[in-house]
């Protein structure tokens, strides 16, 4: 594509950034084929190729968004199928996460549209607040259908029927590892997780500490400021971001860390990017020390229950069998995961090791439609995303899915007719540790049970 920048614009390291990324493009528009609004919705401009043309207009001349450009690049799920598709190597992420910081510095909302963008970005991230906000959301439930907008209701109802207890495992403080210690590393809490589904930390530490890793909980450590940064808001991400990037480096530079863990795929996208966050700010050399040991959670696990030098593959401690056979399991690929880190096979080896029969839902590389906030800024797209995820999903009439995101979970969870867990819960099950709480609702499709050896 070419571009018309000036000399003037180009000295602004984000402008020069966009600039390489849209003189990749060269309009195939293969893009279009696995974007999931341009599905939904089959507007040109609500696909990947048309909003390139709305940021190169907008940023090129300088204007101040019009609510067009606005309102569809707000549609973007960020889901980044776009990039795994593109040909070209097109990195769309860091050209709408531009777009979006330069919307936020020039473009004046409704006051309906800044005041939710208030709320979810001084609540959502604070796990207390959130808290506060789910039990308010749940008592104000029964009373949905009578908000206005379709947003609020939105919020009221993704209120989970139960808001677990505060898990002590979520503050600072370091797991010893069982047996000889393998490695040290630093498990990211995260944010909204610890406010709706303790269960997922707490079978991480479990299964890592089992697999002779020390877990350290960092002081200081935090959100990861992914929520805010793709609402545009710039400053807001980068000062969480930055807290944890001093938080993780003190560590590194203390007792040492081989790996950054982080078990919620959305929030590991953005770690690894900080690098490119932080490249013009005096935290650059940090950030990209930060960037280089974050893991995914299924990358660590793959590791450790690798083959050993005998050739010795790892047995989990219990086998699985329900009147059809093996358990079977519906995996999830987050787009954070399968798009955002490219990590595709690791969390479906893992569940296949542990003796787990693993399916995929048809069009798994789509967007389940949480993506976020997004299910909660543009309810009825996501609602259809949704809907169209559940169907696939449940036609493979799986025992259980599971998925590396708790954003997809809380999204699938509120229509699928069977649990929703989390992918390190089926493995800290198999490797001696609890059943997941989600199988002890009674809601399983079929009655299949674990075996010990």
């Amino acid at each position: 594509m070419q571009t018309t920048f000036t000399d003037a614009q180009l000295k602004d390291p984000a402008v020069r950034r966009s600039n390489e990324i849209l003189r990749a493009c060269v309009h195939c528009g293969f893009c279009t084929a696995t974007c999931p609004t341009y599905q939904i919705l089959g507007d040109e401009l609500d696909s990947p190729r048309g909003r390139i043309y709305l940021i190169k207009d907008m940023l090129e001349n300088e204007r101040v968004p019009d609510a067009r450009t606005v309102k569809h690049i707000d549609r973007c799920l960020s889901c980044l199928a776009c990039m795994t598709t593109c040909p070209s190597g097109v990195h769309y992420m860091h050209l709408v996460d531009h777009a979006r910081d330069y919307i936020e510095q020039t473009y004046k909302r409704p006051f309906s549209d800044r005041a939710l963008r208030w709320v979810l970005a001084h609540i959502l991230p604070y796990p207390m607040r959130f808290r506060v906000a789910l039990i308010g959301a749940k008592i104000g439930r029964p009373f949905a259908r009578l908000m206005p907008d379709v947003r609020l209701r939105a919020m009221l109802e993704m209120a989970p029927e139960n808001i677990p207890p505060v898990s002590r495992n979520d503050d600072p403080q370091s797991f010893a590892a069982k047996g000889a210690r393998k490695m040290r590393v630093a498990l990211m809490t995260g944010c909204a997780q610890k406010a709706l589904n303790t269960d997922i930390n707490d079978a991480t530490i479990r299964l890592l500490t089992r697999l002779g890793a020390e877990v350290v909980v960092a002081e200081g450590a935090g959100c990861c400021g992914a929520l805010t940064h793709h609402m545009g808001k710039t400053t807001e991400s980068h000062k969480t971001a930055a807290k944890n990037i001093r938080a993780w480096v003190r560590e590194m530079d203390g007792a040492g860390l081989d790996a950054i863990v982080i078990n919620t795929s959305g929030c590991g996208t953005t770690v690894k990017d900080y690098g490119h966050m932080f490249r013009n700010d005096p935290l650059a050399a940090d950030a990209a020390r930060v960037a280089a040991i974050a893991q995914d959670v299924s990358e660590v696990l793959v590791d450790l229950t690798a083959p050993d030098a005998q050739g010795t593959p790892w047995q989990p401690s219990r086998e699985w069998t329900g009147p059809d056979g093996a358990m079977l399991v519906a995996y999830h690929a987050a787009c954070s995961l399968q798009h955002g880190q490219q990590i595709k096979t690791h969390p479906k080896t893992l569940l296949k090791r542990a003796g787990f029969n693993v399916v995929e839902p048809a069009d798994s590389h789509l967007c389940c439609g949480s993506a976020g906030t997004y299910n909660l800024l543009q309810p009825e797209i996501s609602a259809q995303l949704k809907e169209r995820k559940v169907k696939t999903l449940e036609a493979r009439k799986p025992d259980v899915i599971a998925a590396g995101n708790i954003g997809c979970m809380m999204q699938i969870g509120s229509a699928a007719a069977v649990p929703v867990v989390h992918t390190v819960e089926l493995l800290d099950w198999a490797w001696g540790g609890p059943k997941p709480p989600a199988l002890l609702d009674g809601q399983r499709r079929k009655d299949a049970v674990p075996r010990l050896r």
